[in-house]
Order: structure tokens, then sequence, then C-alpha cells
């Protein structure tokens, strides 16, 4: 078995404790321009990132039987969690009724559903002259659509796609490419940047761009606006995912191993997201050493989730038990 890259290990987990981050700071977001800077510059690239590392390591989508432990690894837990999250939002009160449906992801769940057509996207279109270009003319084509929103994770397949398909097309010798010091140190300065500029001048309903399940005409644009506004977004997705790799560090640390483990804290971290919501935990939450709390809730959240004692207890509703190479996909 090949044996894991520490960069990419480091690069996950930096990129699910974000997502865990955003997660918890998003109920209180609107009561604080810090945060709500803070939340639109993570999303400008934390699951573009995942997505483009997602794909970087579907470069075997030809190999026999590889969609079928795409289909193991993605449909199979979403339908199962999707079941869960129904009950779950049911019980505690989030919804009123219990309501069942496969075809509209809960929350998270749209990643999973994604992930599976971005793999039979790949097979379709790898090889294809100006494949790229055709994925970002896609992506900017499906805004048009008004009906698809959430619905099979369409909106965010098509946007998001080229970020996995520059994952596929990306080689080794590109990510050593992003780790010389001039492009470490040229990336921490355009981060800086952007968060100036994500703190002070980029609206709040920017977010709605960023998170790519909303129609043009959803978020009141038309014509070519909208196409120039999907253009900007995508500028800033590609860019920021640059440099957020060009940061990361690739040697091995205690929170390494964790970054193996993304799977489970994506998919269970939610349950604790909204149970933490039913508390009164963000009533008293206004202070910026308040703020520091929520991270630090964070990293122990993705330490609890990503440990080893979780994930054995947790393996069958998530892999399922099948002996699938650790290689083969990874998140």
């Amino acid at each position: 078995m090949k044996a894991r890259e520490a960069f990419f290990d480091n690069a996950r987990f930096f990129l699910i404790l974000f997502v865990v981050f955003g997660h918890l700071i998003s109920p209180i977001k609107g009561d604080s321009a810090l945060l709500s800077g803070l939340y639109k510059f993570i999303y400008f690239f934390h699951m573009p990132a995942f997505i483009l590392i997602s794909g970087y390591f579907s470069k075997g989508f030809n190999r026999p039987g590889y969609l079928k432990k795409v289909f193991v690894k993605t449909i199979l837990p979403y339908a199962l969690f999707q079941l869960i999250y129904c009950i779950f939002y049911y019980v505690t009160g989030y919804e009123d009724d219990f309501t069942l449906t496969l075809l509209d992801p809960h929350w998270t769940l749209w990643f999973l559903m994604s992930l599976f057509f971005w793999n039979l996207l790949l097979k379709l279109m790898a090889h294809l002259p100006y494949a790229l270009p055709l994925a970002i003319i896609m992506g900017i084509a499906i805004g048009y659509v008004p009906f698809f929103g959430s619905y099979l994770s369409i909106d965010r397949t098509f946007v998001f796609f080229p970020m996995f398909l520059m994952g596929y097309y990306m080689k080794p010798e590109h990510f050593t490419l992003l780790r010389t010091h001039f492009s470490r140190t040229l990336s921490l300065t355009f981060l800086a940047i952007m968060f100036i500029i994500t703190l002070f001048f980029i609206p709040d309903s920017f977010k709605d761009w960023l998170l790519a399940s909303h129609s043009y005409v959803d978020m009141g644009y038309e014509g070519l606006s909208a196409a120039g506004m999907r253009m900007l977004s995508y500028v800033g997705m590609f860019s920021m995912t640059y440099c957020f790799l060009s940061v990361v560090p690739s040697k091995h640390f205690r929170f390494t191993k964790i970054g193996s483990r993304t799977l489970y804290i994506y998919l269970l971290h939610g349950f604790l997201v909204k149970l933490i919501g039913l508390t009164d935990a963000y009533n008293s939450i206004d202070e910026f050493y308040q703020y520091t709390l929520l991270l630090i809730v964070s990293v122990v959240i993705c330490f609890v989730l990503g440990s080893q004692f979780v994930q054995k207890i947790t393996k069958p509703i998530i892999e399922f038990k099948l002996p699938i190479r650790r290689h083969s996909m990874n998140y």
C-alpha cells in the first residue's frame, strides 16, 4: 500500500476544521462583522480545496470496479445518513413533520451526492479537448436554470466540477511548485489582503455565490451580469485554493492522522452542531475572546470525531466494512 502523504492529510485536517468552524459560527455570523468576514473568507476555499484534492485522487476512475467503489463510498452512506438526518431533525424539533426525501440532500450531505456525479462526469469529460473551459462554461450555464437548487445537488455538482477536474489534471510536481518559498510568501500576502477585502468590502449576500446552491434569479441577477459574477467567484475560488494549498505544511504533526479520517468528521459533526444550536450557548457569545472558544470547540470536535475510537464504532455505517484500499478514494 502506498504511504499517505502528510501534505494532503494536513490539508484535509485544516479544511475539515474550517468546515466545522464555519458551521459553528453560521448561526451568529450576522451579529458580528468579524464572523461574517471570516465566514466568507473560509467559504472561498474550504470546499473548493476539498473538491480539488478529491479530484487529484480520482485518477484511477478507469480502473475496473472503480465506480462501484465510488458508489459504496458515497451513495450508500448518503442514503443512510439522509434517513438519519430526517429522523434527527424531526426528533429534535428542527422540523415539525417527518419527511423522507432521498433526492434533496440534507445540509452537508450534498458533497457525497456531488462526489458521485463528479466521478461520472470525469469519466465522460476527462479526455475531451478543452474539458476544463467546457466545465467552467457548464458551471456558469447551470445558474441560468431556475428550478434545480439543492435537488440532487445539481447546481453544486456543475458549479464545483471545474475544481474537481482541475485536481484530476494536477500532478505531484504541481503541488511541489505550490510549496516554494516564493509561492508561500506570495500566498500569505494574498490571503491577508483577501481577508481584509472580505471583511470590509464584500457584501454578505456574496456568500450565496460561494455556496453555489442558488440560481441566478434567486440571487437577483440575470443576463451577462450573472455570468460575470460567477466568473468572479471562480477567480476567487481558484486563487484562494491555490494560496491555501501553498501554505499547508508537509511535515507530520499530531493532527496529521486526523486528516485521514475527515469523512467521519464531515458526516458526524452536523449532529453536534445542531445539538449545540438547541442550547443557550450562542446567547452569551458576543465578544472576540468568546469567538476563539468556538474555534477551540471546533478543534475538539475534529479530534474527537476523527479519533480511532469513533472510527472503529461508526465504520459499519460509514464504510459498510468493505475492504476498500485507502488510496482508491480520498476526502
